[in-house]
């Protein structure tokens, strides 16, 4: 199971690594090309008792690209329908969380960038959320990858003497409920960025932008 996990951990960093910079290969010139078929999106049992898809999502900022590789829990229970609680009952507050659903949300940067203050080199780390009852938040940037969790049996977890940075985040409600976690890239019109995190009728954002 463990080995499995790893195996797509590895996936998801390769293909968020791939992404915008490898030209389409030429078919072999001896057979003509077999059309391609569409792959089902992998499905892995989560914390939240269901099925996950997973989701990249990439933006140029600046010159410089910027990925985020995650998984889309829902807040409705995918197989009963029911409408679970999120901060303070799938996220509990006062503990760190993985941004997503299964193996921990994976943040790539070919440049360095300055998030929310803080300097991330360019390179491949994992977002953790550490929201609390009060309303505030810490975004945490991680420099290990491939971790499932923050607990359990498993042999990568969320370790904090791998911390990067902690930084701030700036909470806002939504105008309307947003049943799947939702993660997005920005620009902003006065230049830089912004990373969103969007669940059940909260924002939590934090700016970034190319290091000087």
């Amino acid at each position: 199971m463990i080995s499995s996990r790893r195996s797509f951990s590895k996936f998801l960093l390769l293909s968020a690594l791939a992404a915008g910079t490898l030209a389409a290969q030429t078919a072999d010139s001896k057979q003509p090309a077999a059309p391609a078929k569409k792959q089902p999106a992998p499905k892995i049992a989560n914390s939240t008792g269901g099925t996950t898809p997973h989701e990249t999502t990439s933006t140029v900022v600046d010159g410089n690209r910027v990925t985020v590789v995650y998984g889309r829990p829902f807040a409705k229970h995918p197989r009963t329908g029911e409408v679970r609680k999120v901060w303070g009952g799938l996220v509990p507050f006062g503990k760190v969380w993985r941004t997503g659903a299964d193996e921990a949300t994976l943040l790539i940067t070919q440049q360095a960038i300055v998030l929310g203050g803080a300097t991330i080199p360019a390179g491949a780390y994992t977002l953790w959320t550490l929201p609390q009852e009060d309303g505030t938040a810490k975004l945490i940037v991680n420099k290990q990858i491939g971790q499932w969790g923050a607990g359990g049996d498993f042999k990568k977890i969320y370790d904090e003497a791998n911390d990067l940075a902690r930084v701030d985040l700036k909470k806002e409600t939504l105008p309307a409920n947003v049943d799947q976690f939702t993660i997005s890239i920005e620009r902003v019109a006065a230049g830089g960025g912004a990373l969103k995190l969007k669940w059940e009728t909260t924002e939590y954002s934090v700016p970034f932008a190319l290091k000087k």
